[in-house]
């Protein structure tokens, strides 16, 4: 990467021994898609950490926005962060 570029962001990204390990394990559950054994650790791991009952995982950003504007029937005009996913605003 080019020193002189600033980036916004830069993703944080694990060993990649620790990474390459645990994709063995994924390989050999043959699970690669939603609700797998790492999903449902994180799900559990994270509820515990919040200290709240349930915690749900989304793909994205726009998708928990769409789930929590229909599970609150809220409707008219909605204000989101400017750093959403131009597809959030014509989600909404």
């Amino acid at each position: 990467m080019d020193k002189s570029m600033i980036t916004v962001t830069s993703p944080l990204l694990p060993d990649l021994d620790d990474f390459h390990a645990m994709l063995k394990e994924i390989w050999a559950s043959r699970w690669i898609t939603n609700n797998g054994s790492f999903h449902k650790q994180l799900e559990k791991e994270l509820a515990a950490y919040l200290k709240v009952p349930f915690i749900s995982l989304f793909t994205n950003g726009t998708l928990p926005l769409i789930t929590a504007l229909q599970a609150l029937r809220i409707t008219g005009e909605v204000i989101t962060t400017p750093y959403s996913f131009v597809a959030t605003t014509h989600a909404l």
